[in-house]
């Protein structure tokens, strides 16, 4: 907090808004009695100039490439931690104990089953239904099964919830590919780890045994660390946005899992991996690179840039090395669309054109191609983005329901339609 105060001049009257600090980042105007003194809205479509929230949970700093879980950097939890263990901190604010690390671990894996009725609801969608509209359907459906948990003034339902939320979404997930390609569904395994087990779910088959390589299981976990969460962004808040309303957690994740399948959010790294096949070929890559400099062509290259790290994405410098070791451990380097990837990286580093305006291969460029490599089509890109993101968005739903100062969210607007106008009676009309 702060006691400095920020001064509104309006014509011949004065305001003073009250400037919060937080523990980092820029100072926020507190314009919450705005409207009270001064009859008057802010303007902000996209709520890029607003904070919808205070959080403890996630910090980015767009500038120097910086995202912190919890005041931890992004790059230390990727290079020593696993993503159960980034589970934990997420939900409760600090790193486990040996203790309580086993403890939570047998606590999701206890809870990774789903239940077997929902296996007749997977059946009501047609086979070639998108993967994503499977997840947001069988998500939303979770009330249904699981209404013991629905209650959010309840603490240790909305516990439950959370635990059960982050044990099945890698079951829900490896059930909609299963079921897009028309395989049995496997059931989860206790005695593998988090990637492992979703690893297996999707790859094994019942006919023979499937072995999980653990240095592809442990890209698997890093990409999941990597995308757990990110702050307010389009799905987050739209979680927090529907959790203010008082609905049960299992429907304002399902909201999320919507909002995350828009190709601007959560569908960049298929949209990515579509670029680099629409390409085709190395030799083809300066005609496009010609067509994302000239003003004129719609074509934009995807995976490049973001719209908060105008430095660089610290989670691209982790995901590029793991790149890179996944496609010498599957030995698909002389793969045309990774090779492709690779020169366009190189390119997009050395071009001129490209530093100037800081487009650097983002972390939705890397993850595309790891997971194209492993196996995964590219419908189910954004589906395992929605797994990963599934803790981030439940603490911050939990961190939302404990605030004494949630509200239920009401955005304004400015209004550009017809004035008040009388109705005609539709002989006269």
């Amino acid at each position: 907090m702060t006691d400095k105060v920020a001064k509104l001049v309006i014509g011949d009257q004065t305001h003073e808004f009250p400037v919060l600090s937080g523990t980092v980042g820029p100072d926020v105007l507190d314009i919450r009695s705005l409207y009270a003194k001064t009859g008057m809205f802010t303007y902000d479509p996209g709520f890029t100039s607003t904070a919808a929230c205070d959080s403890a949970i996630t910090y980015i700093d767009g500038d120097k490439g910086e995202l912190l879980y919890r005041g931890y950097p992004i790059e230390q939890l990727a290079e020593k931690s696993n993503y159960l263990e980034v589970c934990y901190l997420l939900l409760y604010g600090e790193l486990p104990t040996k203790t309580q690390f086993a403890e939570f671990e047998k606590l999701v894996t206890r809870h990774t089953m789903v239940h077997e009725q929902m296996h007749y609801f997977y059946r009501g969608f047609r086979r070639d239904a998108h993967p994503m509209a499977i997840m947001t359907g069988v998500v939303g459906a979770l009330s249904a099964f699981y209404h013991d948990s629905t209650d959010i003034n309840d603490p240790q339902q909305r516990e439950i919830a959370s635990i059960r939320m982050i044990a099945k979404m890698p079951t829900i997930a490896a059930m909609a590919y299963k079921y897009s390609v028309g395989q049995p569904f496997v059931y989860p395994k206790n005695d593998l780890d988090y990637a492992s087990n979703f690893l297996h779910m999707c790859f094994s088959v019942p006919a023979e045994d499937y072995k999980v390589d653990p240095r592809i299981a442990r890209a698997m976990d890093l990409i999941f660390t990597l995308h757990a969460d990110h702050e307010q962004n389009a799905s987050t808040s739209t979680v927090r946005l529907s959790g203010s309303s008082d609905a049960n957690p299992f429907a304002c994740v399902a909201a999320g899992v919507a909002c995350l399948w828009g190709p601007a959010h959560g569908g960049a790294n298929e949209a990515a991996l579509n670029m680099l096949r629409e390409i085709g070929t190395v030799d083809r890559i300066p005609e496009f690179i010609a067509r994302a400099k000239d003003k004129n062509d719609p074509f934009r290259l995807m995976g490049f840039g973001h719209r908060v790290y105008k430095n660089f994405d610290p989670r691209a410098k982790v995901m590029q090395q793991t790149a890179k070791e996944v496609l010498s451990i599957l030995g698909v380097e002389n793969n045309p669309t990774l090779q492709v990837a690779q020169e366009l990286e190189r390119i997009a580093l050395e071009d001129q054109y490209f530093i100037d305006r800081k487009l650097y291969p983002n972390v939705d460029f890397y993850s595309g191609v790891i997971l194209d490599a492993i196996g995964f089509p590219t419908s189910m890109f954004t589906v395992l983005f929605a797994v990963a993101r599934t803790v981030g968005w439940i603490s911050q739903w939990k961190e939302m329901i404990g605030d004494p100062q949630k509200k239920i969210g009401r955005p304004r607007q400015l209004y550009n339609g017809s004035p008040n106008r009388d109705y005609a009676p539709l002989e006269s009309r």
